[in-house]
């Protein structure tokens, strides 16, 4: 007996699949959330969305990359040389994701700059991805900011409250602040209305995994 003359086998194959209905509700939650959240002044999310920008990051270890053995300053150059790999890794990944998944933004996505021809795709969120990368890295990497970052100097009121609430350690209040910004940025992407929430947390995930792959390779280099 054919499919078609089977109503049983015709209603089972018309149910969408799982990947569908997630999907679906994927969509329905993230333009919930986003039309729950308009209220969220837009300047505070346009802010965020610039201080995540690859435009803006990639050029930082690129540029203070050569400085910092110019001047002597050698202790940071496996930390620029971290962020500028982990910058070109992301730049791959999430390009290659995006061409392979071809998800469309969300259809009240406004007013966005497009900068590559794979930036009309949506999964994953390389703001998301980006973000994730820096602060899970500069987690791993706390060991090597210490020797960065000056941690002495005169006792100041700031300086008395890193020390009563963090035990002076500047480096975790660090890392905290970098981790709240990066969580806050990723948020912002479903509350614009640029991402889905799945793009968001497939975006996070990808650059944590970024992280790994290049604090466990520098010592290699």
């Amino acid at each position: 007996m054919a499919v078609a003359d089977d109503p049983k086998a015709a209603a089972v194959s018309a149910q969408p699949s799982v990947l569908r209905r997630v999907v679906a509700l994927d969509t329905a939650a993230s333009l919930r959330i986003h039309t729950f959240c308009l209220p969220v002044p837009r300047l505070l999310l346009k802010a965020l969305e610039i201080s995540g920008d690859g435009r803006f990051w990639f050029p930082v270890p690129v540029s203070l990359l050569p400085l910092s053995s110019a001047y002597g300053f050698d202790v940071a150059y496996p930390l620029l040389l971290g962020l500028l790999l982990g910058s070109l890794l992301d730049l791959l990944l999430v390009g290659l994701i995006k061409h392979l998944v071809r998800r469309p933004r969300p259809v009240y996505n406004k007013g966005m700059g497009l900068t590559f021809a794979v930036d009309h795709w949506s999964f994953p969120s390389g703001h998301s991805s980006r973000v994730f990368f820096i602060s899970t890295f500069l987690r791993l990497s706390s060991s090597s900011l210490r020797r960065v970052l000056p941690l002495d100097g005169p006792i100041t009121p700031a300086r008395r409250w890193i020390e009563q609430y963090y035990g002076g350690d500047l480096v975790e209040l660090l890392a905290w602040i970098v981790s709240i910004w990066s969580a806050a940025t990723s948020a912002s992407r479903v509350l614009l209305g640029r991402h889905f929430i799945l793009d968001v947390i497939a975006g996070a995930c990808l650059g944590v995994l970024e992280a790994l792959i290049v604090f466990y390779l520098l010592p290699l280099l």
